[in-house]
């Protein structure tokens, strides 16, 4: 972990989690680890913006180690002329532990520097780490200046994605320290942190996992995301320094307008594709995807596939947020759903996957009852459901042909 100066006087420090098995929240396959980023602003004085998690009880051990080696945070100042009594200040963004787990322990060593945050933040500080004492509320344009031609100004950023969060702008180097906002999965080498560093194929790869990442951690607040777009929109912003993946300097318009695009599936439903979802307990609804398949190949519609449960929940967030139509195959059990599908359906509303077309199908043995359950788990979703396809058993050809006339059907309405 080093110091990498982003712009004069400003650094970034970031760790990477890349623990295989490793959960984000508890709930989110990283396959390919991520990145926690931290910076420091240096003026006449030092302000250390965001910072990172240690303790297991926040991260796998031995992700960050300035907690079982204190001396490394000493040794990161030192290496870019900082000694521990410059830094005045430490700007709470955000209070998720991956951001902020190390606060306790730094605030017991540096009981001088005084906390920047928003009032909602204030009572976190006391419940999560117990820190009461030296702390500063801002508001939307509060500023901080730090001398040496370095200001920041902090805008409120409620509920993206918790209600206390703000992000931070330095108005000499138009940086936007934007937390949680704009951010990735996927770890960040040393030698590749910003956009301008990566090939067309490994944007690509980061683009995904930001979508993956809004489809996971930030969907259901999309409406809070364009709320914060729209107050920083008139801002002359040179970076975006999210807290997690690629530092933003080479086309800021295509990380924007990638977000706006992604908080507006909240309205219009997403892109034209097809995302089919399905489950079966033994092969009498699975037989019917192979029809599935072939109606949406015929129809020249972009689909996504994922067997329920062995696709990770987290996986297929990200082509659920992105498609306005779904096919969603379960079969009766028990006189309802399919559970692992149920469970799908209920983090789908959870996450507001909200305006979509819909069409569902699936088996029964002795009685039906999916369906039932089904229109009354969506309720308040908006979605706009095709006629389902349910049958006994096996499909006959009859069904299978009119399973494929209503994918073709759905395929069309988009």
């Amino acid at each position: 972990m080093k110091a990498i100066e982003i712009s004069q006087g400003i650094y970034r420090v970031g760790v990477n989690i890349r623990e295989k098995d490793y959960l984000f929240e508890g709930l989110w396959p990283i396959p390919d680890g991520v990145a926690i980023n931290a910076y420091f602003v240096k003026g006449d004085k030092v302000a250390l913006i965001d910072s990172w998690c240690t303790t297991e009880e926040y991260c796998p051990v031995g992700v960050v180690d300035l907690e079982q080696h204190p001396g490394s945070y000493e040794r990161i100042l030192a290496s870019v002329g900082i000694t521990p009594d410059m830094v005045s200040h430490v700007v709470v963004n955000h209070m998720e532990p991956d951001h902020s787990g190390w606060l306790g322990h730094f605030f017991k060593d540096h009981p001088h520097v005084q906390l920047i945050c928003t009032a909602k933040t204030v009572p976190m500080l006391r419940d999560f780490y117990g820190i009461t004492e030296n702390i500063r509320t801002v508001k939307t344009g509060d500023s901080l200046d730090l001398g040496g031609g370095k200001e920041l100004v902090f805008y409120e950023a409620p509920n993206v994605h918790w209600p206390e969060t703000m992000v931070t702008f330095e108005k000499n180097s138009g940086t936007l320290f934007s937390c949680d906002a704009f951010g990735s999965y996927g770890a960040v080498e040393e030698d590749a942190i910003y956009d301008t560093d990566m090939t067309p194929g490994k944007l690509d790869f980061y683009e995904r996992e930001t979508l993956r990442y809004y489809a996971n951690i930030v969907a259901t607040f999309s409406q809070p995301v364009l709320n914060a777009l729209s107050a920083l929109g008139g801002l002359p912003i040179k970076m975006i320094a999210p807290a997690h993946g690629l530092i933003w300097k080479g086309d800021i318009g295509r990380v924007v307008g990638m977000y706006k695009r992604l908080a507006d599936y909240a309205k219009n439903g997403g892109e034209k594709k097809i995302c089919l979802m399905w489950s079966s307990m033994y092969g009498n609804t699975g037989v019917a995807i192979d029809t599935v398949r072939e109606a949406l190949k015929e129809s020249g519609i972009p689909f996504s596939e994922h067997r329920i449960p062995e696709s990770p929940t987290g996986m297929v967030l990200a082509d659920a947020w992105e498609s306005k139509g779904y096919i969603i195959a379960m079969p009766t059990y028990e006189y309802k759903m399919f559970p692992p599908m149920a469970h799908l359906i209920s983090d789908l509303k959870l996450k507001h996957m909200f305006h979509k077309k819909v069409l569902r199908l699936g088996s029964f043995g002795w009685a039906g009852g999916a369906e039932k359950d089904f229109q009354a788990n969506i309720e308040g979703m908006h979605w706009d459901c095709l006629p389902s396809v349910e049958w006994a058993g096996s499909p006959t050809k009859e069904t299978l042909q009119t399973l494929k006339d209503s994918v073709k059907k759905l395929a069309a309405s988009l």
